[in-house]
């Protein structure tokens, strides 16, 4: 059986991936957005992000012959290009789950690892380790100097939080990172598709993943989202700007030195525990020794992702085989 010459597995991937990496990382690009924008009706944020997307997308699509991936599978000896079975679809099953439990895990990890070959996979998990590296850096350095200064000066002034330059420059920085972002990770998703888009399977696939990006604006950001409120500030818009822009540009960085896939949770992760560390040693938020087990337990947790990912890159296609045999 197939939709617009796609065969029902691969559209069953796509639509679970699409679900879960909107739901997963809504944390990373749009948590702050939704939790400083609570007051504001959850279908003018969905416009917002949709807008951006359905640009993003179309910016990839001419721009890559019709590949909304932006190149990131265009390399085949690592991301080779082939017809979607069953066990190619349980990961980003699983996915979905490990989503709805509030687990910060790796889309990236979790759905292409079944793809990749190992040199693939070699490539990813180098990309991303260093990516988490430089961002643990860059938060806690960022913020050495920013936490005594504007981040002091936010929790003094609550009351000019709602300013209006401050509420246009959220805004625009949302923007900035949602593009970044699904340049980074559209090739999660667009991985179950072929690498050159027809017109019909576009603008089928763009309408599905505007749907569920709906369904978790309703939602309010997603059971993820929890993460989120577990760090200081994030719910002050001048705050969560910051955070924003620098996450951006981390993710800006990598998409332009290299086209390999990489975790953007782990970027995400690496930034928002630099940034913890350095508001705990300065303004004693909380106790060095809570700060460690905060940044750990989610540095731990994506590690378990990247464990939970390669077993099952490794042992579905070896079940399958198994089963055929058989």
């Amino acid at each position: 059986m197939e939709v617009f010459g796609v065969g029902i597995w691969a559209i069953l991937g796509f639509a679970f991936a699409a679900y879960a990496v909107v739901g997963n990382d809504a944390l990373q690009t749009l948590g702050t957005f939704i939790s400083s924008n609570q007051k504001l009706p959850w279908w003018a944020l969905f416009l917002f992000a949709s807008t951006v997307l359905i640009v993003v997308f179309i910016i990839g699509y001419i721009q890559f012959d019709g590949d909304p991936s932006w190149g990131r599978l265009s390399n085949a000896k690592k991301y080779p290009e082939f017809e979607a079975q069953w066990y190619h679809v349980v990961p980003a099953a699983a996915l979905l789950v490990i989503t709805r439990l509030g687990l910060p895990v790796s889309t990236s990890f979790m759905i292409l690892s079944i793809f990749a070959t190992m040199a693939g996979m070699q490539s990813m998990v180098q990309k991303s380790a260093y990516a988490y590296a430089m961002s643990l850096g860059l938060g806690l350095a960022s913020y050495i100097f920013l936490a005594p200064t504007l981040e002091r000066h936010f929790m003094k002034t609550p009351d000019h939080a709602q300013r209006p330059h401050w509420i246009l420059f959220q805004w625009v920085t949302t923007a900035y990172l949602w593009a970044v972002w699904l340049i980074q990770d559209f090739a999660n998703i667009y991985v179950f598709l072929p690498r050159q888009l027809s017109m019909e399977q576009a603008v089928f696939s763009v309408c599905l993943i505007m749907f569920l990006l709906m369904i978790t604006f309703i939602n309010g950001g997603g059971p993820v989202q929890r993460i989120l409120k577990t760090k200081t500030s994030v719910t002050d818009i001048r705050s969560a700007t910051l955070i924003d822009f620098f996450y951006a540009s981390i993710l800006a960085y990598f998409a332009y030195v290299s086209k390999t896939p990489m975790s953007t949770t782990w970027a995400f992760l690496g930034f928002i525990g630099g940034r913890e560390i350095a508001l705990a040693t300065i303004d004693k938020v909380r106790s060095p020794g809570a700060t460690l087990k905060i940044v750990s337990m989610d540095a731990g947790k994506a590690l378990l992702g990247l464990v939970i990912s390669v077993g099952l890159a490794v042992g579905l296609p070896r079940l399958a085989a198994a089963m055929t045999a058989g």
